[in-house]
């Protein structure tokens, strides 16, 4: 890929990243553990396991805007070093929304072809997490298809220096 097209993905991935810390912080700052079990009685800590993987989440696009920051303002455009990025913003973001490694909650594939929302809960959640991963569901959905291309691209470059 050319270094115009990968700056450009890198700002738009840049964009898709501000907006999402944007919306998790907001969500954060005004939900407790209290607040949700409030909303909905339920599993207090199936409660603090999404709340914990949703910080995670945040703290994966915070990083990963900051490296795209970075690499965006760095002369000459380090086109392997925003690839590399690019990699690790599919694994640790995008991945991470749709398959959390601590199972708050799970990616249904069959839902796609459905046109319904994929991510499904394990226990009954309240309505403000429903609404909010729906609500970001949208936009991982598109940096996913962006992205893939450097999954297989990256691994490939790996196994050939090898």
């Amino acid at each position: 890929m050319g270094n115009s097209l990968v700056k450009t993905q890198l700002k738009d991935v840049g964009g898709f990243l501000t907006s999402t810390i944007g919306t998790l912080e907001n969500y954060l700052n005004e939900t407790t553990l209290l607040h949700l079990e409030q909303e909905l009685s339920g599993d207090r800590s199936y409660y603090k396991l999404i709340l914990s993987n949703l910080r995670k989440l945040l703290v994966y696009c915070e990083e990963g805007l900051d490296a795209c920051s970075v690499i965006l303002q760095s002369e000459p455009f380090q086109k392997p070093t925003a690839e590399k990025t690019l990699y690790r913003i599919f694994h640790q973001c995008i991945e991470e929304f749709f398959s959390p490694k601590n199972d708050a909650w799970f990616e249904d594939s069959r839902s796609a072809y459905t046109g319904r929302n994929s991510i499904k809960f394990y226990k009954t959640v309240p309505e403000s997490v429903q609404k909010l991963v729906k609500g970001l569901e949208g936009e991982f959905q598109r940096v996913r298809e962006e992205l893939e291309y450097y999954e297989t691209d990256y691994r490939t470059k790996m196994i050939q220096s090898k």
